[in-house]
């Protein structure tokens, strides 16, 4: 990759997390101004970047227009959106879509809750690999060595008392997940939500994607959240008959 192009993806990436001033993203990229700001020109000629009257420069409408590509370009989201709206009508719960690429776990949809408190989540957002429902589905389906690797590479940042903390205990809920089917994020992640997820597969066999439905505590409990895994699994399944997936084809 050119030093360009890696510095204008960097500047992508940067206002990604919000706004950012000249001096800014010049520090953050470490060049000099005039370096940063004929890539900004460049990106702004073509509508990936925009500067406000106060010289910040944000995202532009390209964007949006590539995210939206994006989107459409995954298959599997529009295979699985008549199921997880349903799965939303009839729980009441937020239930998301996510996947794994790159090494990323990253949400795909999100159908949100009719109650008053939400998740914090968005279509795009990274999932935490050691302590997400469906991230602990995504990497129970990768080969034992890859697991390993992974697991090694995380950094287990401790977000609650229950998050898992290091990579042997990340592998061994792996393979219970692998084993069971399914996968719990008992309030790992964030203190007062309870979150199950599913894997969704492919006419090979592989994990193409999860599925999930989280709850606040305050509007239901542990084992009411675990009532709701029977409506998710049938949900997965049907999703992955769709996606051409017979129980023949099941790699586990």
């Amino acid at each position: 990759m050119s030093q360009s192009v890696g510095r204008a993806l960097q500047i992508l990436i940067d206002l990604g997390e919000g706004p950012r001033s000249l001096d800014d993203l010049a520090g953050k990229i470490g060049v000099h101004k005039t370096t940063v700001l004929r890539l900004l020109r460049t990106l702004e000629g073509e509508r990936f970047v925009y500067r406000d009257s106060g010289h910040r420069y944000h995202l532009g409408a390209r964007m949006f227009a590539l995210a939206g590509s994006a989107l459409e370009q995954r298959e599997i989201r529009g295979v699985a959106a008549p199921h997880l709206s349903r799965l939303n009508q009839a729980s009441g719960q937020t239930v998301h879509l996510g996947f794994y690429e790159g090494g990323e776990v990253v949400y795909l949809d999100k159908y949100d809750s009719r109650h008053p408190i939400r998740m914090y989540s968005r279509i795009g957002l990274r999932m935490p690999l050691h302590c997400t429902a469906i991230a602990k589905v995504l990497l129970s389906d990768l080969p034992v060595a890859e697991r390993g690797r992974v697991a090694e590479k995380i950094e287990y940042t401790s977000f609650t008392q229950n998050t898992i903390t290091s990579p042997e205990i990340l592998l061994a809920e792996l393979a219970r997940v692998a084993d069971q089917g399914y996968a719990v994020d008992d309030a790992e992640h964030e203190t007062f939500i309870t979150c199950i997820a599913a894997p969704i597969r492919d006419a090979s066999g592989r994990v193409a994607a999860a599925a999930s439905i989280s709850v606040p505590d305050v509007v239901l409990n542990r084992a009411q959240v675990l009532e709701l895994l029977p409506d998710l699994l049938q949900t997965t399944r049907a999703i992955s008959a769709d996606c051409g997936f017979t129980e023949g084809n099941h790699r586990g």
